[in-house]
């Protein structure tokens, strides 16, 4: 299954900001959207047995393994997002 979060104005824009911030900590994902290194090799011996399942649910996996979050931020305001 897949999610996609959308976050509409600015309080939403800056929840959105917070979960993602959380969530890629959670996943161990860095700003640039690969995963640190001893994550990697955690993830990549999960995923021999099985996919990780939250991680896919959220995340969209680049053929670089690049890992994007599945969000749209909208808000009439440039200077939220």
């Amino acid at each position: 299954r897949e999610c996609l979060s959308v976050h509409i104005g600015q309080a939403g824009v800056q929840i959105g900001d917070a979960c993602w911030e959380l969530y890629c900590l959670e996943h161990g994902i860095q700003p640039d959207g690969f995963i640190l290194d001893s994550q990697h090799d955690h993830l990549e011996n999960a995923r021999t047995e099985h996919r990780s399942a939250s991680l896919d649910t959220f995340f969209d996996e680049t053929r670089a393994g690049k890992h994007v979050p599945r969000a749209l931020f909208m808000d009439l305001e440039p200077t939220v997002i």
